[in-house]
């Protein structure tokens, strides 16, 4: 994971100096791109820790991909940090009942409104085409719906994704407009790299290359001191993810249908965030 390191230095370096909502600042570049090839090793971060989130990596892929917009839900995977943005406030601003998200990722994913007869499941959409006809250009998911983004209280972040394959590999592109590199990107990473997996095994293919390009590309002011600590350790080696065999439907996965092992990071480093 040397360029996830790499990427932290640029923005260091290059990044410029800008605002943001939230009134701490921060240093963004602009449209880089990472490279994870997958059989090479799972890429979850180890200069530091992200043992304590695996399993919420894990939930929230399958709370997206369940089509819910309830907190309840995503509660029940035991991943509590959106809990903030469904709040009683937080629902009173946006005119959503108490607990309830609005239209964001699982909705777009599932049920996307784009003025058509009815709702599209692009996830089963994008299954079948994967199926029949693999080599297709337009193998692609949008979580960015104009028409919903202002009705959301937190916007898509990673909104994009196009799946490619060739003579047997799938990879995966995920084009993300935002991404704070300390806390999201790395759980970003993880989260679609699993879903390439997933989406391989069910279609009979094999998972190669998860491609990550981040339009703005930040580290927020009061993370600064802890990247500089991340960049003085050295990436060891990346564990492996293996998923359950038998499992033949894309949401047939449970979070017991996930194996992480070799793997052995750096101490945790507790870093802000900006909510």
């Amino acid at each position: 994971m040397q360029q996830y390191l790499d990427l932290i230095q640029d923005v260091l370096n290059n990044g410029k100096r800008k605002g943001d909502p939230h009134g701490i600042g921060n240093l963004a570049v602009c449209g880089r791109t990472m490279r994870f090839d997958l059989t090479e090793g799972f890429p979850l971060i180890t200069t530091k820790s992200m043992k304590s989130l695996w399993k919420s990596v894990i939930g929230e892929l399958l709370w997206f991909l369940s089509g819910s917009t309830s907190i309840a839900d995503l509660k029940a995977y035991g991943v509590n940090f959106w809990d903030q943005w469904a709040d009683q406030k937080t629902c009173d601003i946006m005119g959503l009942p108490l607990g309830e998200l609005g239209p964001i990722y699982g909705k777009q994913w599932r049920a996307f409104e784009g003025g058509g007869p009815k709702p599209v499941d692009q996830i089963q959409q994008l299954v079948n085409d994967l199926k029949t006809s693999p080599d297709s250009r337009r193998l692609i998911v949008s979580s960015w719906n104009p028409v919903d983004a202002d009705r959301v209280f937190v916007a898509p972040c990673h909104c994009f994704y196009k799946l490619y394959h060739a003579e047997g590999e799938l990879s995966l592109h995920l084009f993300q407009r935002s991404g704070d590199m300390p806390i999201g990107i790395p759980f970003n990473i993880a989260e679609y790299s699993l879903l390439l997996m997933m989406l391989a095994q069910i279609t009979g293919l094999k998972a190669k290359e998860f491609i990550h390009t981040i339009s703005d590309t930040h580290i927020y002011l009061n993370q600064i001191e802890f990247m500089r600590e991340q960049l003085t350790r050295d990436p060891r080696p990346l564990p492996s993810v293996t998923l359950n065999s038998n499992i033949t439907d894309i949401f047939g996965f449970t979070p017991d249908d996930f194996i992480l092992t070799g793997y052995d990071p750096h101490p945790y480093i507790k870093i802000p965030v900006a909510w």
